[in-house]
């Protein structure tokens, strides 16, 4: 399947048909659990700053609450497709229960893009979401969070939206909110340090020593950033960083052989994640190719960007080095590929057990929230440190009884748990 005709859907319905089949998941099951429970789509009409007004498509799908609340980011994206949010809605079912906490669930978008709008637009596009919404969310039936391009400020804007209609204060119907406001300490680091904890979990199970690891990553908005930080102060070497550059609309590689420096690159980047070429360049980086990531001599590869970065077709740039493949991303790996990572025998930890420690920590903010009393930092990272690191054995050891591909294995446990839940509430 080709960049051009991708479908994330077709690849999240696929990945649970194999293990549906793999498990003999009954058939009432497999039609509940295949297909979004509820979709919302609808229009957003935004006064834009010059006095016109600008409409735009808004999003919101519900793929399963049988074991609580739908849970799932809100994602500004200009090239948004209603596909892409049902198949992470289906991911977000499997991610929390991978990690075994009590939600479901469910994905939202708007088709936008962030960078062009003031402030003043992007606030009133985030409370118009919500207006055509607040029915339908809320901390006990659908949670929301920030995603691709939306933060914390977005987060607070659409829930100051949804008290000032519920007439009430809500803390905890949207997480990812700015500390505090209702934030959690943690969670800007969450997903990052989530993907490092099972990156060290799968070094371990390998017999490999992380300080003597060399790394190559997709990506350096907030997931990339944190897990950056994490794997070097771990004693890892990143070699690469791949990024977007809007400017030029391209993605460029940048190269240290002799190490990259994570706090460096940080003071040239934007909020999303683009990096300044011409001083990277100034400073001794390498400016490459952007699929250039894909084909160093490193021990590891970090896709923390998009979808359907690692395909067929790219497969075969991936440098013989490479041992392990943390998913950082929501589906950064094609069906394809998939089958090319298993012959080649590389390890693989899989992107909704990886990045799970963004909703495990929006989960920690819920219910901090709920209680009206907050955690100190240590508190937060050593709980989602505990919860990533039991998750990551749980799917392992059943990999390794099963002789199951660490995919199919995550599968299996989270397709088992919401399916349970359907059974025992009597859906089927």
């Amino acid at each position: 399947m080709t960049q051009e005709n991708y479908n994330a859907y077709q690849t999240a319905q696929k990945q649970f048909d194999d293990v549906a089949d793999l498990v003999n998941l009954n058939q009432s099951a497999r039609e509940i659990l295949r297909e979004p429970s509820r979709e919302f789509h609808f229009t957003i009409p935004v006064k834009m700053d010059d006095g016109t007004t600008k409409v735009f498509k808004g999003y919101r799908i519900q793929h399963n609450d049988a074991r609580g609340p739908a849970k799932g980011g809100i994602r500004f994206d200009p090239n948004e497709t209603v596909d892409t949010i049902r198949a992470l809605s289906m991911w977000m079912t499997w991610k929390t229960a991978v990690v075994d906490i009590p939600l479901g669930g469910g994905k939202g978008g708007i088709v936008c893009d962030p960078r062009t709008l003031s402030d003043a637009e992007q606030e009133r596009l985030c409370r118009g979401y919500i207006r055509q919404l607040v029915k339908n969310i809320g901390e006990l039936n659908d949670v929301p969070a920030p995603d691709v391009m939306s933060n914390a400020q977005h987060m607070l804007w659409m829930l100051d939206e949804y008290e000032t209609i519920k007439g009430a204060r809500y803390p905890g119907a949207i997480t990812g909110k700015p500390v505090g406001m209702g934030g959690s300490l943690g969670r800007t680091e969450a997903t990052g340090y989530g993907v490092i904890y099972t990156l060290r979990e799968a070094l371990k199970t390998l017999n490999i020593d992380i300080t003597e690891t060399t790394a190559s990553i997709q990506g350096f908005g907030n997931v990339a950033e944190y897990a950056a930080r994490l794997y070097s102060a771990m004693g890892g070497k990143i070699l690469t960083i791949s990024t977007w550059d809007n400017q030029d609309k391209k993605a460029y590689t940048y190269r240290n052989p002799n190490g990259i420096d994570v706090d460096q690159l940080v003071l040239i980047k934007d909020k999303f994640g683009t990096i300044d070429k011409e001083k990277a360049v100034s400073m001794g980086y390498e400016l490459l190719d952007g699929d250039a990531w894909l084909e160093q001599e490193v021990d590891i590869l970090l896709p923390a960007a998009l979808e359907n970065q690692i395909t067929a077709e790219k497969f075969p740039l991936i440098n013989q080095s490479v041992k392990v493949i943390c998913e950082g991303a929501n589906g950064p790996t094609s069906t394809e590929a998939d089958q090319l990572i298993k012959d080649r025998g590389i390890y693989l930890v899989p992107d909704f057990l990886c990045n799970a420690g963004g909703v495990t920590c929006s989960y920690f903010e819920q219910v901090q929230s709920n209680m009206n009393y907050f955690w100190d930092k240590e508190e937060v990272l050593d709980k989602l440190d505990t919860k990533m690191t039991a998750a990551f054995h749980a799917v392992h050891e059943l990999a390794e009884e099963k002789q199951l591909y660490m995919r199919d294995a995550a599968y299996v446990i989270a397709i088992d748990r919401v399916a349970n839940a359907v059974k025992q509430r009597g859906w089927i």
